[in-house]
């Protein structure tokens, strides 16, 4: 989202604002002034009256040079209160805990943000062999198992208006035509799950379930196990547990 790009109705500061800090949230890490102004187009001045005064207000931190910028702990603690009082992850608790105990693989619940998809709970493996996750964590909904759960809720003419004709490339497997995905979310909403086979992080296969709490739907859970862990009767008893699980949330979801 550019400020030219959101009407005369909005304040430029407010949205200037907010650019900086998802350029910051989706960049971990400190950043120089130069490489700031050069992703997000800023006047130099302006740009570091800004930062300065988000620094002041603690969204925003500085390094012991003063020089570097990076993502302050307001932002976390804003985010906190986002997932505390939300109803979904509160009614999904119970079912992500049962889920991790019946699979003993790496559980997920997301949501659908634009074209891609926000972990909102996780549920660690108890292996040794398991996917690095964490909450908040953006990943491109075409290339993954929840992603995927999610389009198939829309109509093929609401994918296409949401994605792009060329889709980005994640690994080897991943599918890059908007077409060919569309063909694929037709058989995920015949058998009510989606998988991803190495199409997000290579090693890794995922399936996914949308939660009918609203049509189309924006929230999701997905299991994940390496592929070296993974049999035929392991996949199909996580594909049970998933629609099972689903099906358990349904009632709660008809009531937020």
């Amino acid at each position: 989202m550019s400020a030219a790009d959101t009407g005369g109705s909005q304040v430029k500061s407010a949205v200037r604002t907010v650019e900086l800090l998802e350029y910051f949230a989706g960049r971990p890490g400190m950043h120089s002034l130069a490489s700031v102004q050069e992703a997000v187009g800023y006047p130099k001045s302006s740009l570091y009256m800004l930062l300065r005064t988000l620094v002041d207000l603690g969204w925003i931190e500085t390094d012991a040079t003063g020089t570097r910028y990076g993502i302050g702990v307001r932002a976390l603690l804003v985010g906190t209160s986002y997932l505390d009082g939300d109803e979904v992850v509160a009614a999904a608790r119970p079912t992500l805990d049962r889920l991790s105990d019946d699979t003993t693989e790496t559980i997920h619940l997301a949501r659908l943000d634009g074209t891609h998809v926000v972990s909102l709970a996780t549920r660690q493996s108890p292996h040794h062999l398991r996917p690095v996750t964490r909450v908040g964590r953006r990943l491109p909904a075409h290339s993954t198992a929840l992603g995927k759960a999610l389009l198939a809720t829309h109509t093929d003419d609401q994918v296409r208006s949401l994605l792009p004709p060329v889709l980005t490339r994640r690994t080897e497997h991943t599918r890059t035509d908007r077409e060919q995905l569309i063909e694929e979310l037709h058989t995920v909403r015949a058998q009510g799950y989606a998988v991803d086979r190495e199409e997000n992080t290579l090693g890794l296969c995922c399936f996914g379930v949308a939660l009918p709490s609203r049509t189309p739907a924006r929230d999701a859970l997905s299991c994940s196990v390496p592929v070296a862990r993974l049999t035929p009767a392991h996949e199909q008893m996580i594909k049970d547990a998933l629609l099972a699980a689903r099906d358990r949330l349904a009632p709660a979801g008809r009531r937020l």
